[in-house]
């Protein structure tokens, strides 16, 4: 075998007259905008394909003599011209100075993610969870709000899927090159490569680090593949979600603690840290050890510092959703870093349990950030609850509603899905900017301006791409398992541009439930294959390679599709990607999703079909269980959750056939004498004009930004004045509450002994607190009631300080408050005492509460 000595990455030469294609090459911003993107196009479609929409790639493998042609072409130029013109001032404009509130000077977030889906040519996502981290950075940029994302550089990304002939799921994992992808490595002023160290079980483990480019917003991408490393620390950014428990948390130390160091080492400081998902929360260690070696704070005021500047996003509903590593490997890995920090591993490890003095309990990535974070959050309003619910043991003195994870429902990037006919129509009829603007209200509402019969039309054409890149597709996966000539023609035929079609792509993870459909496959025949009015399905997802559960779902699906009688109406599409995604949302009738609830986090499909024109059908789960009104989609079912899930499933698969049935067959095929339905057009337009608005990453950008990150970097600078003197003072008093926290102690609660009283009628509460070494100031002490069930348990509350009024002993103090009741019913009261934590974020994340004893 011959092996290259030497390895040289030889670039095109542009000629001067479309010399800007360089620059609009290396930035991902052509990816939302539809004149760029066309014009990378018009350059070789073909290629334009074949390299994925890679830019960088396409420019490698033209020949001089085209790119020549292309400088020659007037028409060309005028093109690159106006799109370099756009670009040039995209990127000229600052962030606005009211965005940083009353800090003085501006200051950066870093967006620390596992998997970050923003284009085809940079497969590094797996799913959901890395187009969301792909969208949040899209609208940084658009938004102009100074975000920098990090990730890593897998060499070979997420597996690519394919299907043998019994349709049973295959994976293979081709290498990405990055000389020839739109990400340039990051070097010093001397031109050499950034390099940071990190120690994995005692071999030193470089790192180097790529850059993307999009739009105004950085992505960073860690890279263990160098020559230095030894084969197994090369491997570590190999696969996304590949190896082990082992190779997980070393890919884990890396993205958490190689990526703080390698932000240092590029001379970024953020203000902020935002840990989407679990992976990342070694970073709050990392950001710990530094500042006790940098800034020579304690251990406990570098906790705090981190704490208040840590935000922290869950994206699971379920605790097998989690990273967690067993004891002995987090030893084996981080025992000299916890001694670096200044604490025992024992310490270390009671960080990531719910019960830090359980030795025996594995240690989650999700309880270290949530203990390590100041804001945390779920993804939509019911997740929010549920992790609520997940997390409670590691606050249990404090009641669920209280508990300091909130929510901040997911969102998409309209751009990046909208088709091309439907941001045309939004150019004319809502406002020529509302690509920068897609969270206000005001230019949703004027979708009722586009003609019925404009916005059908684009919708039908949308339909007839689907149907012909469905056909398209089906013919390759064919040719690829050996189909007969016979079956390749059949490819031809399936599908119908005119029929409602059905899109379901998402994960085939068991809980989506992608079989509900398949319950009555006699009665989904009966729909499918109606006559007059038939229907279509077009399925596409990824199963885990170690789902096995998952690919049998596939499996089934692929085989029940190649029915005789239903081929023609069911097709399922390998490989699902942002092409086929992309694709699908702009062509499809109806989304469905059909999840167990409470077990859909969010799932922004939907939310992308929606902004096309599609109507949502599903479970009441995830953002629809927000989203839902009538007359904007439909509903499967009241939200209810089961214990019994083949009873859920069958009730539930009814439910979804007779919605079928008799509303969204009859409604869709319901024409006027112009052939437009109406009544469906008037919900596609509703449902734009009420969802839109709400379920875009603008909203939840800017919703991040005000919530989260600008009150954290206020917070943080209060800290660093006067050489940390208020962090200093902060840190001080919470290490007192926590010594003196036992002794404090409800000796009497005296309430007014009537069992009734009406509306508005003052009810006197009073208590005697002994506080011991500590004071009034130090505590907060309410009267908490709310309306009791049967069982005389809470259903709702509501809380009403007390007064400290007199000392009633030695360290005794009479507290005393009037409660008044806005509602009748049935309610209950007792006393609770809390940290009075000088901030008010942070008053329940200590996890501290007395209650009143009866």
């Amino acid at each position: 075998m011959t092996i290259p000595i030497r390895m040289l990455d030889v670039k095109p030469k542009l000629p001067r007259e479309v010399q800007s294609l360089g620059a609009l090459s290396e930035n991902l911003w052509f990816v939302w905008n539809y004149d760029a993107e066309s014009l990378f196009r018009s350059m070789n479609a073909d290629l334009w394909e074949e390299t994925r929409e890679n830019p960088v790639e396409l420019l490698c493998r033209l020949r001089q003599e085209e790119l020549k042609g292309l400088a020659e072409d007037q028409g060309f130029r005028a093109h690159l011209d106006r799109v370099k013109r756009e670009f040039d001032r995209y990127m000229s404009e600052r962030p606005d100075p009211k965005l940083f509130g009353p800090l003085e000077e501006p200051f950066s977030v870093a967006y620390l993610t596992a998997e970050c889906g923003v284009a085809d040519c940079l497969p590094i996502y797996s799913g959901g969870l890395g187009i969301l981290a792909g969208d949040h950075l899209k609208s940084a940029s658009d938004l102009n709000y100074p975000v920098i994302g990090l990730s890593l550089a897998y060499q070979k990304g997420y597996f690519r899927q394919y299907l043998i002939q019994d349709g049973w799921q295959m994976e293979s994992y081709p290498m990405n090159q990055f000389s020839t992808m739109p990400m340039t490595l990051v070097r010093n002023a001397e031109g050499l490569p950034i390099n940071v160290s990190i120690d994995l079980k005692g071999e030193e483990v470089k790192v180097q680090v790529w850059q993307v480019n999009l739009g105004r917003t950085k992505l960073f991408l860690l890279d263990t593949n160098l020559k230095e490393n030894s084969a197994a620390a090369r491997g570590i950014t190999s696969e996304l979600y590949g190896g082990d428990r082992e190779m997980r948390i070393r890919q884990e130390i890396i993205l958490g603690i190689g990526g703080v160091r390698m932000l240092r080492a590029m001379g970024i400081s953020p203000a902020v840290v935002h840990m989407n998902e679990g992976h990342s929360a070694f970073a709050a260690f990392e950001r710990i050890r530094e500042l006790r070696e940098t800034a020579g704070l304690t251990f406990n005021e570098a906790v705090e510092y981190v704490r208040v500047t840590s935000v922290f996003t869950t994206h699971t509903p379920v605790p097998a959703g989690i990273d967690n590593f067993h004891p002995d490997l987090v030893r084996t890995y981080l025992d000299g870093f916890a001694r670096a920090m200044g604490l025992s591993i024992n310490v270390l490890l009671g960080f990531g349990r719910l019960d830090p003095r359980n030795k025996d309990e594995e240690f989650s990535m999700a309880v270290l950030a949530l203990r390590l974070s100041n804001w945390s959050n779920g993804v939509s309003r019911l997740h929010g609850t549920v992790s609520r619910k997940m997390f409670q043991k590691i606050w249990s003195r404090t009641p669920e509603e209280d508990l300091p994870i909130s929510h901040v429902t997911n969102g998409v990037h309209i751009p990046s899905f909208v088709s091309k006919g439907m941001a045309e129509h939004f150019d004319r009829y809502l406002s020529p900017r509302w690509i920068e603007d897609p969270d206000n209200v005001k230019i949703w509402e004027r979708v009722d301006k586009i003609p019925d019969t404009e916005i059908w039309r684009t919708h039908e054409r949308g339909r007839e791409r689907l149907v012909a890149f469905t056909r398209s597709r089906l013919r390759k996966q064919l040719a690829k398992r050996g189909a007969s000539d016979r079956e390749l023609a059949f490819a031809d035929d399936v599908l119908n541009t005119e029929s409602l079609t059905i899109g379901f792509a998402r994960r085939f993870a068991p809980y989506k439930r992608a079989h509900l459909i398949l319950k009555d496959i006699a009665r989904l025949e009966r729909i499918l294959t109606n006559a007059s009015r038939p229907a279509q399905i077009i399925f596409a997802g990824k199963a885990h390679p170690q789902d096995e559960q998952g690919k049998d779902l596939i499996k089934q699906l692929v085989q029940t599709s190649n029915r005789e009688t239903l081929r023609r109406h069911m097709v399922f599409l390998e490989d699902y990607d942002l092409d086929i995604s992309r694709t699908m949302v702009q062509g499809c009738d109806v989304w469905l999703n059909t999840p167990r609830r409470p077990f859909e986090a969010c799932g922004t499909s939907g939310m992308k079909a929606v902004a096309n024109g599609a109507l949502h059908m599903s479970v009441l789960d995830g953002w629809w269980d927000e989203g839902y009104e009538r007359g904007l989609g439909w509903a499967i079912g009241n939200g209810e959750e089961y214990q019994d899930y083949n009873f859920q499933d069958d009730l539930e698969s009814r439910a979804l056939y007779d919605i079928l049935e008799k509303e969204v067959v009859p409604i869709f095929y319901e024409r006027g004498a112009d052939g437009i339905p109406r009544r469906w057009v008037g919900m596609m337009k509703a449902s734009m004009h009420k969802l839109c608005p709400i379920f875009n990453t603008h909203r939840m950008v800017s919703e991040y930004w005000e919530r989260f990150y600008l009150p954290s970097a206020v917070r943080g600078a209060e800290f660093k004045e006067k050489e940390w003197g208020s962090l200093k003072k902060l840190s001080k008093w919470r290490e007192k509450l926590m010594y003196n926290w036992s002794n404090i102690a409800i000796k009497n609660i005296r309430m007014e002994d009537i069992t009734e009283l009406e509306v508005g009628d003052p009810y006197l509460v009073e208590a005697d607190i002994l506080l011991g070494d500590l004071f009034p100031e130090d505590v907060m002490v309410e009267a908490y009631g709310g309306r009791l069930d049967p069982s005389d348990n809470f259903i709702d509350r509501f809380t009403q300080l007390m007064q400290a009024i007199e000392t009633a002993g030695e360290k005794i103090y009479k507290y005393r408050c009037s409660i008044s009741f806005k509602d009748a019913g049935h309610f209950g009261l007792t006393i609770r005492i809390t940290p009075n934590h000088p901030n008010p974020e942070s008053r329940h994340a200590m996890g501290l509460a007395i209650w009143g004893q009866a």
